[in-house]
């Protein structure tokens, strides 16, 4: 297993620093970037701080495609159950696109140990894409039949207001509990 990148070393103050700099020169300024390293200490070739700023901007990639993605879903179907899940819709988008990431970075890998590292990675996240995914669709299901059922019986009482039948009423009543 290779051992960790110097980068990845850095205290979180000049790592979080760095960051914003390789996001604020457009991903580029490597050389320039590298000797604002050896200015505050460290030995950071270019090559590392490329590679670094790569696999930033493939995550920041992923995390804006995840929150567009949630951001259309949410206009275009905006209701409360969507409004509620955004942010597990959110979360479940990142998951992916960090699983497909984990995958490509061990498609890249020599190194048995280090993919299969890799590899495990990536399960856990699609297994934790897969439990927020299940959840979501359980707690769906339940406010769609919630909500079917409050409009069974309010197509119900109406129908019984409006003087029909119990019978009638019923009929009706189970038309609408026909969608479930």
């Amino acid at each position: 297993m290779p051992p960790p990148s110097k980068i990845d070393l850095l205290d979180e103050d000049t790592r979080r620093e760095l960051e914003a700099k390789i996001v604020a020169n457009g991903f580029g300024g490597y050389v320039a970037l590298a000797e604002w390293l050896a200015d505050k200490g460290y030995s950071i070739g270019k090559s590392a701080v490329g590679a670094y700023g790569k696999n930033l901007e493939r995550r920041l990639s992923a995390i804006k495609t995840s929150t567009e993605a949630a951001k259309l879903i949410t206009a275009a179907a905006p209701d409360d159950a969507d409004d509620r899940s955004n942010a597990i819709i959110s979360l479940v988008q990142t998951e992916i696109f960090e699983s497909l990431l984990a995958l490509q970075e061990a498609e890249e890998e020599t190194d048995p140990a280090a993919k299969i590292e890799i590899l495990g990675k990536a399960a856990k996240n699609i297994a934790t894409l897969t439990r927020a995914s299940v959840a979501r669709n359980k707690w769906a299901q339940e406010l769609r039949t919630k909500a079917l059922l409050e409009a069974a019986n309010r197509v119900e009482d109406a129908a019984l207001e409006r003087g029909l039948t119990a019978d009638d009423a019923k009929f009706w009543r189970e038309q609408v509990l026909m969608g479930m």
